[in-house]
């Protein structure tokens, strides 16, 4: 009896799921972003090309990039489709299922030069001074309080200290430091790193801990979010897309017209420092980036601070 090749592809995935997991400490939104991109070309293969697995080769695989292509995927998708592709294909190649790896020649269109969309200085100062400093008012209901007290220290922690929204939902109780003014993250590729946090951050946190998160603990706390430094309303680890929400809540409050998301505050927080005088490899440390080129982009910031002070100082500006 033949085996469903729909059936074959599903435990493909779930194969190179696991592997991306446990072989190389992916984030769960990597994860799912690769096993989508595995599943499409598995099906593209299936029913587009009418090949096996085993006979994958590059012109496959550029056919299928022009497939996603035709549906309207700019630049930026088909780049990370291709990173899928490449990282997938590799496995595939190692764990003997086609005969060598074949994604090292898989090219996608190059992505124009982007700059991340960044909060001025005052419109930081808008969005984290939204809640009173000595927090939200005590006659609010004990439930409200203890999420705007959460709210305040997110928004504050994300802004301070850069955090990408996986490493500030994955903190736990005893990831921050307070005698050290520090917090301890795991980032990509499970790399660990220490990260400054600032007084009011700090602050902010304490305020949640001591006021907010007891209330949330009581709701049933399960046991991950018993060790979870951030609280979701009914006890358990606050959750990226709760974070998201409460960000967008917060930006309307704060009379921000445009969208931003938890990485406009990582952003923002690199700009701000660049535009303070900070150098390239702090920030790059700062951030947790692996390459100094990742972190080039901010210097878009200093080029504008440079121009400005050539006006003022130099005599033939």
């Amino acid at each position: 009896m033949n085996r469903d090749p729909g059936t074959a592809d599903e435990q493909l995935v779930d194969d190179f799921c696991a592997h991306l997991r446990l072989g190389r400490s992916r984030s769960e939104h990597t994860v799912r972003a690769y096993s989508r991109e595995a599943a499409n070309l598995l099906a593209h293969l299936r029913e587009v090309e009418r090949i096996p697995v085993e006979e994958l080769d590059v012109a496959a695989l550029r056919s299928w990039l022009a497939a996603r292509s035709e549906t309207g995927a700019g630049a930026s998708t088909l780049a990370r489709s291709a990173a899928a592709a490449r990282t997938f294909t590799t496995w595939l190649a190692s764990t003997g299922r086609i005969p060598h790896d074949v994604g090292g020649r898989l090219r996608a269109p190059r992505r124009g030069r982007h700059l991340p969309a960044v909060l001025s200085g005052q419109q930081a100062a808008q969005l984290l001074d939204g809640t009173p400093s000595q927090g939200p008012a005590p006659e609010l209901d004990p439930v409200q309080r203890a999420v705007l007290l959460r709210d305040s220290a997110v928004l504050e922690l994300l802004y301070s200290s850069g955090l990408r929204v996986s490493e500030l939902v994955a903190l736990d109780l005893h990831g921050i430091d307070r005698a050290q003014s520090t917090v301890r993250v795991r980032g990509k590729g499970d790399k660990e790193r220490i990260v400054p946090v600032g007084v009011p951050a700090l602050e902010a946190i304490e305020r949640w801990e001591q006021e907010g998160r007891p209330v949330l603990a009581a709701s049933g706390t399960t046991a991950a979010g018993a060790r979870a430094l951030f609280l979701g309303v009914r006890g358990g680890r606050l959750g990226d897309r709760a974070v998201r929400t409460l960000l967008d809540k917060h930006a309307a409050e704060a009379g921000i017209a445009k969208h931003i998301s938890p990485h406009t505050l990582r952003h923002s927080a690199a700009t701000h420092l660049v535009e303070g005088g900070a150098d390239l490899r702090s920030i790059q440390d700062f951030l947790g980036h692996s390459s100094l080129a990742t972190t080039q982009i901010y210097t878009h910031v200093s080029a504008d601070r440079l121009r400005r002070t050539v006006d003022q100082a130099h005599p033939r500006a």
